[in-house]
């Protein structure tokens, strides 16, 4: 039996969206289930990784990385991974010169730090994140990627590997209004409240406003643990004082998965990132990994907020 919770959940589910400024709130006897524990002082504790391949998307990232940096009161961690044809004396100094460029582009002056290591970049960018940062950056090229070669499977390989959250733009993303709407479309992983802690910090820091998002497919009843995840979303931004609209939106297309819809209410509202679990959750396992393939490298060129 669906616990009364979810039960007074459903019941008052409404169609289109509003702005949640009343919700319904479980009894003590319900309980309130489990929250994200939003730590600031945690999250931004440490420096940004920025992986940059000295491309124009690459300088869409450090762009970002930069906000993110001047936002939060960090500093940026500037890394490019050398090719065979860098790993002289004379190709490190070139790279280190575009590296400072890039840098002086984003307005990243002092902030900004640079590193330079050898090997597969994938496997090194994967590697640098255990280590001392509190967030990667990423820029990709859309349907071509990282290097021309990252795209699709891999930058997922890559944001799933990483040991830190991941924030991936692309070249041509608009980072005048990063973050400052967040679609968080509702889903239904047991390990949700790690989404829920990064997009609680960066709202914060950044005054933003999340829209708590759910596609409403005819016929369709959603699963226990999504609802469970709705609820638990709402009451954190309720508990945070994070201003949060919850959005039903009726589907009107014929659609398995989720990520269209999704990245096209993201488009009408301007928003500034669409914030994803990396890992597939059980109820859509089988469509999941391109699903998010398509959310990270969306048409709208919207930055993707990974866990």
């Amino acid at each position: 039996m669906r616990p009364s919770y979810l039960a007074g959940l459903l019941a008052v589910q409404p169609s289109g969206h509003h702005e949640c400024a009343k919700l319904w709130k479980p009894t003590a006897s319900e309980g309130t289930g489990t929250f994200a524990t939003t730590n600031l002082k945690n999250m931004f504790d440490k420096d940004i990784l920025c992986a940059t391949d000295l491309t124009p998307a690459a300088d869409q990232a450090v762009r970002a990385a930069v906000i993110l940096a001047e936002r939060s009161g960090m500093h940026v961690s500037l890394l490019h991974v050398l090719n065979r044809n860098e790993r002289s004396d004379e190709g490190r100094e070139e790279v280190l010169q575009r590296m400072r460029a890039q840098a002086e582009l984003a307005h990243g002056g002092e902030r900004v730090s640079h590193k330079l290591l050898d090997g597969d970049f994938m496997k090194r960018i994967a590697e640098e994140t255990a280590k001392d940062h509190s967030m990667l950056v990423l820029g990709t090229h859309g349907p071509r990627g990282i290097r021309q070669t990252l795209f699709g499977a891999d930058i997922l390989k890559l944001v799933r590997a990483s040991e830190i959250p991941s924030l991936v733009v692309q070249e041509g993303t608009d980072t005048t209004r990063l973050l400052e709407r967040i679609v968080l479309p509702v889903a239904a992983h047991s390990d949700i409240h790690r989404l829920l802690d990064v997009v609680c910090a960066l709202a914060k820091v950044f005054a933003s406003e999340v829209h708590v998002y759910q596609l409403m497919r005819p016929m369709e009843s959603p699963s226990d643990e999504l609802l469970a995840n709705k609820l638990r979303m709402l009451q954190c931004m309720e508990r945070e004082n994070i201003r949060h609209l919850e959005v039903n939106e009726p589907s009107t297309t014929f659609s398995i998965g989720f990520a269209e819809p999704t990245i096209n209410y993201a488009e009408r509202i301007g928003s500034g990132a669409i914030a994803i679990m990396s890992h597939a959750s059980d109820e859509y396992r089988y469509i999941a990994d391109a699903e998010k393939e398509r959310i990270l490298a969306n048409h709208a060129r919207i930055p993707v907020i990974c866990i």
